[in-house]
């Protein structure tokens, strides 16, 4: 009897991981560090970074993920946000309180890194280092680095390619307890030179900041999103853009990860204004990613929706735990990886 009872739980629970994970190819990462940090450069190569100093490089569409060096002093960081350009260059981003926020970059293909910036605010918190879209033109030799307000202004550094990082130039203002997340490196979408917009948070918000250059404007402006709101844990998450008027944003609050209300926003006027999604994901979102085949997809720790009509609505896909998302890659706690299959967007 013992063996037909393991034999029908074995059963039970293979049928529940394939309902969980079925629009997901799970990846051997050969980690179990809690990953926050996924960038595809090309459908061959991306790269992954998390906890305890772990950064994680595959060559091959993820048949093999490699465990990087680790960067130097680096073993207790945080690393929840990472940039590549190739196989060799890469950026990755530590968060936590002052110098706990840090950049390194590696430029032959993660043998070895150098520090390359480190938060000089005591009471800082870097939450993101985005570079410009790949969908967008001329756009990926122009970087954002993203950190919570001091002295009420968001902390921004900007930056070309080879990183020559120019500090806190038209700082957005920001409105008392508003911050942005550093839950999966996407709390700041750049457009281009001078042109981002930021997601916030926090009992101050959600809103989403335009830029100067991008509002046309002395100082950045601010729009109140349909986002959930009222406390530390609720606001804007993420956002991306399939171009320069189309884009949405992600979020809810991730104490409540369960709760649908207010998990998702679009645009068709450039971030001027937002629309709550009508059919929402369903729970808390922390990633949201624009896919070339003309979806979105969205991911949080109750599991990764989809919408085909950009943002209004969003039908769910798996209810597994992930973090982060750079397409095709989702990448989630004790590290998991997984990577969408291609039927999933045709059907």
């Amino acid at each position: 009897m013992r063996n037909v009872r393991n034999l029908l739980f074995f059963g039970v629970a293979l049928i529940a991981f394939t309902s969980a994970h079925a629009q997901w190819e799970m990846q051997a990462s050969h980690t179990m560090a809690n990953l926050r940090g996924i960038h595809a450069v090309n459908a061959n190569v991306a790269w992954a970074s998390g906890a305890d100093g772990t950064v994680l490089r595959t060559l091959d569409g993820g048949v093999h993920w490699e465990k990087c060096a680790v960067p130097p002093d680096g073993s207790k960081l945080d690393f929840r946000g990472i940039w590549a350009w190739d196989a060799r260059m890469a950026l990755v981003m530590s968060a936590g309180p002052g110098e706990q926020s840090r950049l390194y970059r590696t430029s032959d293909g993660c043998a070895s890194w150098k520090e390359e910036a480190r938060n000089p605010e005591r009471d800082g918190f870097w939450d993101a280092v985005v570079f410009g879209a790949g969908n967008l033109p001329n756009s990926a030799t122009y970087g954002v680095l993203l950190g919570d307000p001091t002295l009420g202004r968001f902390y921004t550094r900007t930056s070309s390619t080879e990183g020559k990082w120019r500090g806190s130039l038209n700082a957005c203002s920001a409105s008392k307890q508003e911050a942005a997340f550093a839950a999966s490196n996407s709390s700041v979408f750049v457009f281009g030179e001078g042109r981002y917009a930021i997601g916030t948070g926090g009992k101050g918000g959600p809103r989403v900041l335009l830029s100067p250059v991008l509002a046309q404007a002395s100082e950045c402006v601010g729009i109140t999103v349909p986002l959930a709101s009222g406390n530390d844990s609720s606001g804007a998450f993420s956002l991306a853009f399939s171009d320069p008027q189309h884009g949405t944003v992600v979020g809810g609050d991730y104490r409540k990860p369960d709760d649908r209300l207010g998990t998702a926003a679009w645009t068709g006027d450039g971030g001027r204004h937002w629309m709550a999604a009508s059919n929402t994901p369903h729970g808390y979102r922390s990633a949201v990613a624009w896919c070339n085949a003309k979806v979105w997809i969205a991911a949080g720790t109750n599991g990764t929706d989809i919408s085909r009509d950009d943002g209004k609505t969003w039908q769910p896909l798996d209810n597994g735990n992930w973090n982060a998302l750079s397409l095709p890659y989702v990448v989630g706690p004790k590290g998991r990886i997984g990577k969408l299959r291609a039927d999933t967007i045709r059907h």
